[in-house]
């Protein structure tokens, strides 16, 4: 029997991957095949990207069509033979996805995303099994061992976190929630440019799910909520298949493998707010209200979901934590540069050929992903900016591209490392458009609580629209200086507070696009298009 594997992750859906795997079906109705349904490896220019399983390994084939099936049929498919122009080779000699480091994208479209089995059989939930064989301490110091950061955008130690809500006394009470801990995972992925949460729920949810375990174990939480952004369908009923097929085993539920202890999970949909992606507006929604920043502190850790002490970490925070406790905090701490240990999962997205997901140590530049794994850009022209850790991210100039992908590094030079997307724009690209993109979404975004976020962000728009205009330039961009201002050091939460990141850096490396009126800036995008 040949093996075929055909990807089920929303990009590849998007891109014809249910009418390929429908196409082989048909094709192959009177052969013995047997037809997986892996997530995607995140080669996303690939994509749908076929594997045929060989006694020489897994043999690709992308980015292929329900109309190309035949073809490769004929061209010998199904023994992995080379002579269609859609062969790839041994899919792990694909240089794009031979030269990573994946600690956390390791079982990514390797799987079964739903098969439980196959998760154990490729190393799955052997961390679990060693956190249960030590103390809630123990679990904890193993953690900060690794140097694990939260990844995103305040990148705060991980390990840290979870010894605040340990070591914090479970609030009493009549509610149901009191004497109780949560561990809470912000699934709501809203920066622009990011996927990795999705393709980690999409290709490995048993990973997220064992993480989830462990950290409830580490801080004496016997329940957990993933807060699921909600325009994401497919990871929802896989979440959700995953979660029923680990409590029927045994590994959710009142007696987690036969420990004595209990874990339950369950996914709630999120409110369609980018806002809802910082956490204490994340929490509002969670219990059912609208989604506002609350004031800190107190902070999470004590005073979080239900008001009880709360874990609050993102998807690749606790799915890099199977990998700590399987093979120890030292062994994660090995990768990385400085004060960012471990790896993470840049995105690359936007104006660039090879699009995906890259998971690297920290310490590689942003340069090579652009040209070694990105490729440059899909137009051909030359990159102009790059913007990276999402909306409220600076947007870096050429001369900053060969800073390391560090936290501190990035810091250094006022930009932001976040969640790893990157945005790429081509020298087409009016920056001054960027910029009040930038307070457009603020002003759309904001939850409204606090005036320099509410009302900033509006005007924001209307002086960036004036300079557009000639209407007394100068005092104008002096104007929307003193704006970001106030938006930094006023705003409540980070959505106000780094919204100037991407207006500042606009303003700074690309002055040009401040200083011509939307007449020549028309003029000049129709000469250049």
């Amino acid at each position: 029997m040949t093996r075929i594997y055909v990807p089920r992750d929303t990009t590849a859906l998007s891109l014809g991957a249910n009418e390929v795997a429908e196409a082989l079906k048909q094709a192959c109705a009177d052969r013995d095949i047997d037809l997986v349904r892996n997530g995607s490896r995140g080669l996303f220019w690939l994509e749908p990207l076929i594997e045929v399983e060989t006694d020489r390994g897994r043999v690709a084939y992308g980015p292929v069509t329900s109309e190309d099936i035949p073809a490769l049929l004929d061209e010998g498919l199904l023994d992995g033979q080379p002579g269609h122009p859609l062969y790839q080779g041994p899919t792990e000699e694909i240089p794009y996805l031979k030269s990573q480091q994946r600690l956390t994208f390791e079982r990514a479209g390797i799987i079964d995303p739903v098969s439980l089995d196959d998760y154990i059989h490729h190393g799955g939930y052997v961390g679990l099994r060693k956190a249960l064989a030590k103390t809630a301490q123990e679990i904890v110091d193993e953690v900060k061992t690794s140097g694990l950061r939260g990844r995103g955008g305040a990148a705060f130690p991980a390990g840290i976190k979870w010894q605040t809500v340990l070591d914090a006394d479970a609030r009493t009470g009549s509610s149901p929630y009191s004497k109780r801990k949560f561990i809470v995972c912000n699934a709501d992925e809203g920066d622009s440019g990011t996927f990795a949460d999705r393709l980690v729920m999409e290709a490995d949810p048993f990973m997220l799910i064992e993480g989830m375990t462990i950290a409830g174990l580490a801080v004496g939480a016997d329940t957990g909520y993933i807060y699921l952004r909600s325009e994401y369908p497919v990871a929802h009923q896989i979440l959700n298949e995953a979660i029923a097929t680990a409590e029927a085993e045994g590994y959710l539920g009142d007696n987690v493998l036969n420990s004595g202890k209990a874990f339950h999970l369950e996914v709630r949909l999120g409110a369609g707010a980018y806002i809802c992606g910082e956490e204490t507006s994340l929490l509002d929604s969670l219990e059912g209200k609208r989604g506002q920043v609350r004031v800190k502190p107190p902070l999470p850790a004590l005073k979080g979901a239900f008001g009880q002490p709360t874990v609050v970490n993102n998807v690749l925070t606790l799915a890099a934590v199977p990998f700590i406790l399987a093979e120890g905090g030292e062994a994660y701490a090995d990768y990385g540069m400085g004060r960012s240990r471990g790896t993470l999962a840049f995105q690359l997205t936007g104006n660039i050929e090879r699009g995906g997901v890259v998971e690297l140590a920290f310490g590689h530049t942003l340069r090579e992903l652009l040209e070694d794994y990105g490729g440059g850009t899909a137009s051909g022209r030359p990159i102009r900016a790059v913007q990276v850790g999402g909306p409220l991210g600076a947007y870096m100039p050429e001369s900053q591209w060969d800073t390391p992908l560090d936290y501190e590094a990035f810091s250094e030079v006022g930009a932001v490392v976040g969640h790893g997307g990157i945005v790429v724009f081509d020298d087409t690209v009016d920056m001054l458009d960027q910029a009040r993109f930038a307070m457009e979404f603020c002003a759309v975004e904001s939850c409204g609580k606090c005036t320099p976020c509410r009302i900033g962000s509006t005007r924001g728009v209307e002086v960036i629209d004036r300079i557009r205009n000639n209407e007394h330039r100068d005092n104008n961009l002096i104007l929307l200086e003193d704006l970001c201002d106030t938006l930094e050091d006023g705003s409540l939460c980070a959505m106000g507070g780094m919204t100037p990141n991407p207006v500042r850096s606009a303003l700074q490396y690309f002055p040009d696009d401040f200083h011509r009126d939307s007449t020549t800036a028309s003029q000049a995008t129709s000469e250049e298009a």
